[in-house]
């Protein structure tokens, strides 16, 4: 089955064998990353933001991130993936300095252009950390105005939800709208239905996550009134904790109550998780089929961050 993909980070993608060869290569001790069998290994969300960083740390030059890009299009096409939007930091590219993120953003955009030819289409979604500080953000805001178009089509915020408002980052999104880049960011999956009416202030068009919506009906209601596209991306969530086990997850219904819901694995080797094993699971729980699984994937084509001429294209493989 052809799938679309919305919420993927690029470096929570690298896989653990790929990440291991990385830190060989320059001689790096990456001890307390892996557990005995080679897997990512924490305990909670703080301890998996802090084995995300260290892990992703060996990622230091524009060539490392253009071989993390060509492994990660190549592994989402073996899932069935015709289409993915990558979540990339200047943070993490460059230190936010815009003369050495260009340096790895042309990077990337040789390996994505040389995947879409194959059949492999991408885009990338500038992101800010929000817990590193709002004033720190505006660094990356800038990178994102300055790189607007081409394989940039996006901007968004991730990281710690309970630090911060959403809102605090006000001028760092007003920067992208107005470099006209589509607006995301990462809400209700741990700051609860406030923390994605603190998105929707922001001018997002999508939500990262956003499955506590559920907690709150107006918010549900206006959610389906605007159109409002989540990302949701239920193993994530479940390995988190977020929520038990599979029948507990809030996606079908979210999606019976007319919001408009897609599917991604957000950092899928973190959460040993595949595209192919997310729509499994949704078809054995809640008895999803060919219809729910072709109205997930035009709505991730009508909420994609890419042009017309490829929205287009990408309906067409669902209608």
């Amino acid at each position: 089955m052809k799938k679309i993909e919305l919420h993927l980070h690029l470096e929570g993608a690298a896989p653990p064998d790929f990440i291991r060869g990385i830190a060989k290569e320059k001689r790096l001790d990456l001890s307390g990353v892996f557990d005995q069998r080679g897997a990512y290994v924490y305990d909670d969300f703080p301890g998996f933001l802090r084995c995300y960083e260290a892990a992703t740390s060996v990622l230091s030059s524009p060539r490392d991130y253009a071989r993390l890009l060509a492994e990660v299009l190549e592994r989402g096409a073996e899932e069935g993936v015709i289409y993915s939007e990558l979540f990339v930091s200047p943070e993490f590219c460059g230190g936010g300095d815009l003369s050495a993120w260009r340096d790895y953003l042309a990077a990337m955009t040789e390996v994505a252009d040389t995947a879409r030819a194959q059949g492999i289409d991408s885009r990338g979604i500038v992101t800010i950390i929000r817990h590193f500080d709002p004033d720190r953000a505006r660094r990356t805001a800038l990178c994102a105005a300055e790189t607007a178009g081409g394989w940039i089509t996006g901007f968004g915020m991730g990281g710690a939800e309970q630090m911060h408002k959403a809102t605090d980052f006000a001028w760092s999104f007003d920067c992208a709208r107005e470099a006209g880049l589509g607006l995301t960011c990462h809400a209700g999956e741990w700051g609860g239905p406030a923390s994605i009416r603190e998105a929707l202030a922001l001018g997002c068009t999508r939500i990262g996550h956003g499955v506590q919506a559920i907690e709150d009906p107006a918010l549900v209601r206006d959610l389906v009134e605007r159109n409002v596209t989540l990302e949701v991306c239920p193993g994530s969530n479940i390995a988190l904790g977020v929520y038990p086990d599979w029948p507990a997850h809030t996606i079908a219904r979210l999606a019976d109550a007319g919001v408009r819901v897609t599917v991604s694995t957000d950092d899928p080797p973190f959460f040993h998780t595949t595209m192919r094993t997310e729509y499994d699971r949704l078809a054995t729980t809640f008895g999803w089929g060919d219809t729910e699984f072709r109205q997930i994937n035009l709505w991730a084509a009508e909420a994609a961050f890419c042009d017309t001429d490829t929205r287009d294209r990408l309906k067409k493989e669902f209608a």
